[in-house]
C-alpha cells in the first residue's frame, strides 16, 4: 500500500492513493475545514471496525438496520501527543441479534479483525529516506 502526501500550505496537505482517492488534512487551530491526522486515525479505526462488525452480523444472518460508532481519544499532554486511550461507543440496531451477539462481534471486530486497531497496538517499524528531485 502506498500513500503520497502533498504540501498545500503550512497547515494543509492532501494525501492520495495510487488509484487516485484523496483525503485533505487540516492542522489549523482555527477555521479548520478538514480533519487533523489524529482525527483521521479515529476515523480509520471506527471505519475499519464498522466494516468488520457489519460483515460479522450479516454472516450470522442477522439484520443490520443501523450502525454508528462514536470514537473518542484521550491524548498525552506532552509531545508526541499520541493517544493514551480510545473509547468506542457502538450504536447498533439489529432487531434479531441479542446483546450478547452484538458484544461478541464488536469485540472480535476490534481485537481480531480490524487491521487499524491491530496496527495501533503493534510495534511498527518506521524507516525514513530523503529524496531530492
Amino acid at each position: 500500500m502506498k500513500i503520497t502526501t502533498t504540501y498545500n500550505s503550512d497547515y494543509e496537505y492532501t494525501s492520495s492513493t495510487e488509484e487516485g482517492q484523496k483525503v485533505k488534512i487540516d492542522m489549523k487551530d482555527k477555521g479548520k475545514t478538514d480533519m487533523s491526522p489524529m482525527q483521521l486515525v479515529l476515523s480509520a479505526l471506527s471505519g475499519c471496525v464498522a466494516v468488520e462488525v457489519a460483515l460479522m452480523i450479516q454472516k450470522r444472518r442477522k439484520k443490520l438496520v443501523d450502525l454508528r460508532i462514536e470514537a473518542e481519544g484521550t491524548r498525552r499532554n506532552e509531545t508526541p501527543k499520541g493517544f493514551t486511550d480510545i473509547h468506542l461507543k457502538f450504536i447498533l440496531v439489529s432487531p434479531d441479534a441479542t446483546v450478547e451477539e452484538l458484544e461478541k462481534v464488536t469485540k472480535l471486530g476490534l481485537e481480531n479483525y480490524c487491521s487499524v486497531g491491530n496496527s495501533l497496538k503493534a510495534n511498527v517499524t518506521f524507516d525514513c529516506a530523503i529524496e531530492r528531485p
